[in-house]
């Protein structure tokens, strides 16, 4: 099993749904942009260059918002990092 898939995993197990997809940039770079969410409408969606690197954000994003219960335009600050 791989890093992210372990990530993947536990967010699942944690009650979110989420996404991942490759694109490519106006650069030609590959980009990855993952997503998760949950029913009652919370939802990150991250931008990263490498697939675990967008993984470990999302779970980093879901910790940081489920300890301080910070306020969605702090989280929408974030570079690279939206709580939408």
């Amino acid at each position: 099993m791989n890093d992210w898939e372990i990530i993947a995993d536990n967010l699942s197990k944690a009650g979110w749904s989420w996404g991942c997809v490759s694109a490519l940039d106006s650069a030609g770079r590959t980009i990855w942009i993952t997503d998760e969410h949950r029913d009652d409408g919370t939802r990150f969606v991250v931008r990263e260059d490498e697939k675990l690197t967008a993984f470990s954000g999302l779970e980093a994003e879901t910790s940081h918002a489920q300890a301080s219960a910070e306020p969605v335009a702090a989280c929408q600050a974030r570079p690279y990092y939206t709580k939408v």
